[in-house]
Parts: structure tokens; C-alpha cells; sequence
């Protein structure tokens, strides 16, 4: 590679969806399925191609991963806006966005420096005014929140709207299993005991665990494990975004990225798969359980085996955004389809303080009034034993 190729990044091939009427770029309408021109209203239905989404074989896509992944380098993309004619940089691991000069949406090559392109994605349902709302709404019920972040996080919110990479997983799994199942049993056993100063004994049930050897074979179809293949965003963010309604996948077509920005996957697809396998034996785990029944169990070994594994690069919308709140930032993310907002947020130490004095202050309020009443009776039932003696 000559030092002007490394230094001077490709250009790569990208879409613009100009207005029939007025020429200007077209934006993607979310919950409409249409673009729309925002300067004249001319609107364009994204049209139906008519293809099938499938699965991929995960087995085939390892192994050209691990030959291929050298010769795919990570860079940045110099795109071609046709609107003004300008040349830009898109950030690393970002394949569309809006241009610097004149704002009109550029869409690259979704997947010029990677292995596996998006072959499908949920378009964005919810639109800005309504992921805003969504938000001031979360940001309203958020407990020990400062009484000025509402306020704080209105004013300084700015709203991006981002298609991420995800991947799914499908796999049938036969796991075989040993373990121990307890079944809980009652004994009466004699126990010491004082009553009015005096050693007694006194019988009583106590429960006993009954251990008894448990092996066998669980089987479980895995349909549409998802992982977050972006490193934008934490998982603990990402994976709480859920659920999503996969059945409404769209086929991928440029159209709905138009107006908004999309990642590609920063999460290789075996490594994707790790995490999923971790998600797998979790739900395995349980259903061993519940297959080596009992009370309790103990499980010793699980030996699972993944057949027929297939997978989908997929892209999901969110809105996302940051606030600044006393020098640190804040981020949240919305989902596209459903409004679910994920996020980072501060704590007012003084709700959380007069919280705990609070607290502290009504149990020992309650002890007290505990003690009172359990003085008092005690005091009458002296009485009624003294009267009696007379």
C-alpha cells in the first residue's frame, strides 16, 4: 500500500435519495415505511423487495472469518456527498451519517471493510418527538434523581438516531447431565427446652434432605439469541434495550438508513456467539433442573453439544444521546421500536441521605412504640395474676 492510499482513505460507494420535486435529500419517516422530502413534503413509500430473510451457517462464516480477517482493515471512510459535492470522513466503524457542509444524508457501503453485511433491521418506529417524550418520562420517575437534572438534561439533550449492529443465534443443543436430586422429608426428634425455669424435652418435625443420583439428556431449540455486536454502548445498556420484535425484520435496504447514523459490527461474529453460549447455558442450566426435579438439586457435570448453528447480522434503531450534568457526562439510549429507555444517571446524595435519616428515624419510632406496647402488656397480665392470688 503507497503512503497516499494510507493516508488519503478510499472513496466507497454511497446512496442519496434526492427529491423528485425539489432535489433535496429525501429522510427516512419512522413509522410511515416512506422517505420524505422536509423541504417540499414530497414523500417516496420504501418499496418492497421481496426477499427472503434467512439464516447463515455459523460453522462456514468461522472459517472464512479467521482466513479473511487480515485482509480487512479498520479505517476511516472518506465519502462523497452528491447533494454539495463535498468530500468527508466518516468515523471508524460508522457507514452513514449527515454531511458537514450542507447537513444532506450520506449513506456508505454498509460493510466495505467487513466480512458479513447486514441482510436485514428493524426501521425505526418512533420518531424524535415521541423518543424525546419517552425520555422525560424516564427521566421524571427516577428515584434520589437532583431536582434540577429534568430541567438540566431538557436543555442540553440532543438526540441522534443510530442503527446498531446486533447478531442472532440459533442452535439446537443436546446437553447430557448428572447431578444429585433432594427430596425434603420430616423427622420428630426430641429437643431441650425451658418452660416456666425448668429443663424439658419436647418433640418436633425438622426437615431432612434425601440426595439420590440423577442423569440424563435435555434438548432445547434456540431461536434468535441476541447479542450486541457494537462497543459504543455498554451491554448493561444495550441488552436491557429488550425486547425487540424480531418477526417485523425488514430486508435490508439503504432507504431506512437515510437521515441516520448506523455502525458496523465492532463484535466478531464467533465472539458474538461466545456471549451467546453463555445466554444457552443459563436457560440449559434451569431446564436440568427442572428435569432432575426434587426440591433441590445439585448439578455435577453438563456436557452440551450445538448442532445446526446458524446466525443473522442484523441492524436495531435507537435514539441515542448524552447530557452533562456538574462535568460529567451522562448516556442514554431509546429504543427505536418501543420507547424503552436504558441509561446513565446521577444520584442526589441529600434525597439519598434524608432517605436513610427518614428510615432510621420511623423504625425507631416503631421499636418504641414496640417496646410501650409490649410493657403494657406485660404489666396487666401481672395484674391479672396477682388478682387472682388474693
Amino acid at each position: 500500500m503507497s503512503e497516499s492510499e494510507k493516508t488519503n482513505p478510499p472513496p466507497v460507494e454511497q446512496a442519496t435519495f434526492p427529491c423528485r420535486q425539489c432535489g433535496a435529500a429525501l429522510h427516512f419517516v419512522p413509522g410511515q415505511g416512506s422517505l420524505e422530502c422536509p423541504w417540499c413534503g414530497y414523500e417516496s413509500p420504501v418499496k418492497d423487495i421481496g426477499i427472503e430473510i434467512r439464516e447463515y451457517d455459523l460453522t462456514e462464516a468461522i472459517q472464512a472469518l479467521h482466513k479473511a480477517e487480515k485482509s480487512l482493515p479498520d479505517t476511516e471512510t472518506l465519502a462523497h456527498c452528491d447533494t454539495c459535492g463535498a468530500e468527508f470522513q466518516l468515523d471508524a466503524n460508522v457507514t452513514s451519517g449527515d454531511c458537514p457542509f450542507c447537513g444532506s444524508p450520506v449513506v456508505t457501503a454498509a460493510d466495505q471493510y467487513r466480512l458479513f453485511k447486514p441482510r436485514s433491521l428493524l426501521p425505526f418506529k418512533i420518531n424524535r418527538q415521541q423518543a424525546r417524550d419517552a425520555f422525560h418520562k424516564w427521566l421524571s420517575s427516577l428515584w434520589f434523581a437532583p431536582n434540577a437534572l429534568v430541567k438540566h438534561a431538557r436543555s442540553n439533550e440532543k438526540l441522534t438516531g443510530i442503527y446498531l449492529p446486533y447478531w442472532t443465534y440459533d442452535s439446537h443443543t443436546t446437553t447430557r447431565y448428572s447431578g444429585q436430586r433432594g427430596d425434603i422429608y420430616y423427622v420428630t426428634v426430641s429437643v431441650p427446652v425451658i418452660i416456666n425455669g425448668r429443663r424439658t424435652m419436647q418433640r418436633r418435625r425438622e426437615p431432612r434432605i434425601r440426595w439420590t443420583p440423577a442423569s440424563g439428556v435435555v434438548r432445547r431449540h434456540f431461536d434468535d439469541v441476541l447479542v450486541g455486536a457494537t462497543q459504543t454502548l455498554p451491554r448493561t445498556i444495550t441488552d436491557n434495550l429488550q425486547p425487540w420484535d424480531l418477526d417485523a425484520l425488514v430486508p435490508y435496504q439503504d432507504e431506512y438508513l437515510s437521515g441516520f447514523r448506523s455502525e458496523v459490527y465492532q463484535v466478531k461474529v464467533d465472539e458474538g456467539f461466545n456471549q451467546a453460549r453463555q445466554i444457552m447455558d443459563n436457560i440449559i442450566r434451569m431446564d436440568v433442573r427442572r428435569a432432575i426435579g426434587g426440591d433441590q438439586q445439585r448439578i455435577q457435570q453438563l456436557h452440551t453439544r450445538h448442532e445446526r448453528k446458524t446466525f443473522k447480522h442484523i441492524l436495531l434503531p435507537v435514539w441515542a444521546a448524552a447530557f452533562r450534568y456538574r462535568g460529567k457526562s451522562y448516556r442514554f439510549v431509546i429504543n427505536g421500536r418501543t420507547g424503552r429507555v436504558q441509561g446513565e444517571r446521577p444520584y442526589s446524595w441529600i434525597k439519598i441521605a434524608f432517605a436513610v435519616i427518614a428510615g432510621i428515624t420511623l423504625l425507631a419510632g416503631a421499636l418504641y412504640l414496640f417496646s410501650e406496647y409490649a410493657q403494657q402488656g406485660t404489666a396487666g397480665v401481672e395484674y391479672g395474676q396477682d388478682y387472682y392470688r388474693y
